[in-house]
């Protein structure tokens, strides 16, 4: 378990999750990594920690390079236990360490573990020199967390970006350019999309606070560490926290006789008929942290549910459960669906939709099995509306 060099006398000493495959949610079908950092310098400083049950495996990396009980700083950027987690048994090891953490966090770290260990709070502006180097701290509450915050290595041109920029893959390659580009930037839009999505102002204001530091490499607490390709994902956030979307749609639904599964290929055909890109996301089939990811740049939502027990189907409740949560703004929403005899199914789809803020085109509700002249009429509606 060595560590990883990743600028002098710093190291990435974190941990590698290949096996989990849900994250509080969403599927992590790459598996997962927990970064901490550790920088040796007249202060030997720790930056954040791991999941508990895998503190053992960052101790050992980290022992590769100095003994633990020499830590001075362990900063604690984020409360969240796979951030957090083996804190109680670092500061067992490293009893005289200091943890710096913001003023949230502070709270967030003696509830979650009742310990009175030597704390510091910090601020925006504020600066904890290491010896040789000097770390900057800026506060971004609500990104995703109301306690996290970065750090900023002034002379190596590091930002320890914690939950941003980050990604869900266990991987033996530690930096972007080991990796086909196109998958490390999939998984970071599926990390933004489902656990960052919602505070897509708070990223804005991270983002600008950023704006004027020299930054050399990105040092996130998921994922790989970027240093070949920090204007491309910077770019992507900026377009994600903004909402900016594509002329492009994700078709969601579920069926129960396939009568609501050929509305939505009736749908699709519309889109296609208008040369807009559709994906169709079967909830039988797709997980919805997956369908978030297509979510995060499509400007066309588009929901089915036929009517069971006057209401829609358990599977679409839920995804519209998770979406409304995520709260994606500037798209437009359609509800569609099949019935038998109430047909309460659509309606309630598209209420959701319109709690989103939505912009809404008309629903489609056909009753019982539609045939072929009600599909294309179908599709011939829905084009005249996206003329």
């Amino acid at each position: 378990m060595q560590p990883v060099k990743i600028a002098e006398d710093i190291y990435w000493v974190g941990a590698i999750d290949w096996d989990v495959r849900n994250f509080h949610g969403y599927t992590t079908q790459r598996g997962a990594s927990y970064n901490a950092y550790l920088i040796v310098d007249e202060n030997i400083t720790l930056i954040d920690t791991v999941k508990p049950q895998f503190c053992d495996e960052m101790l050992k990396r980290i022992s590769q390079v100095v003994e633990p009980e020499k830590i001075d700083y362990i900063i604690a950027n984020h409360v969240e236990m796979d951030h957090s987690g083996s804190l109680p048994l670092v500061m067992e090891r490293a009893k005289n360490a200091t943890v710096i953490t913001s003023p949230k966090g502070l709270q967030g770290l003696k509830k979650h573990y009742k310990k009175e260990w030597n704390f510091q709070a910090v601020k925006t502006g504020d600066n904890l020199n290491i010896g040789k180097r000097n770390i900057s701290f800026i506060l971004t509450p609500m990104v995703h967390w109301p306690d996290n915050m970065i750090g900023y290595l002034v002379e190596d041109k590091i930002l320890f970006s914690n939950d941003a920029f980050g990604q869900h893959l266990a991987s033996s390659e530690r930096f972007d350019d080991q990796l086909p580009l196109q998958i490390v930037l999939e998984e970071a839009k599926k990390y933004y999309g489902n656990i960052v999505l919602p505070y897509g102002n708070q990223v804005a204001k991270a983002l600008e606070a950023a704006a004027d530091l020299d930054i050399e490499i990105i040092a996130p607490s998921h994922g790989v560490i970027w240093r070949s390709h920090i204007p491309e994902i910077i770019e992507q956030y900026r377009k994600w926290c903004a909402n900016e979307t594509e002329e492009a749609a994700v078709i969601i639904y579920d069926t129960m006789w396939t009568s609501t599964e050929k509305i939505a290929y009736a749908v699709q055909a519309a889109f296609e008929a208008k040369g807009i890109p559709t994906k169709m996301r079967n909830l039988k089939t797709n997980h919805i942290s997956d369908i978030i990811t297509d979510v995060v740049t499509a400007k066309y939502i588009c929901v089915g549910s036929p009517t069971l027990n006057n209401n829609m189907l358990p599977t679409v409740a839920g995804f519209l459960t998770y979406l409304k949560g995520l709260a994606p703004k500037n798209r437009v929403g359609l509800a569609f669906g099949s019935y038998g005899w109430g047909g309460q199914s659509v309606s309630q789809v598209e209420a959701v939709l319109e709690e989103c803020g939505f912009d809404l085109l008309k629903q489609v509700k056909v009753q019982y099995i539609p045939d072929d002249s009600e599909l294309q009429e179908i599709t011939d509606k829905l084009k005249g509306e996206l003329s």
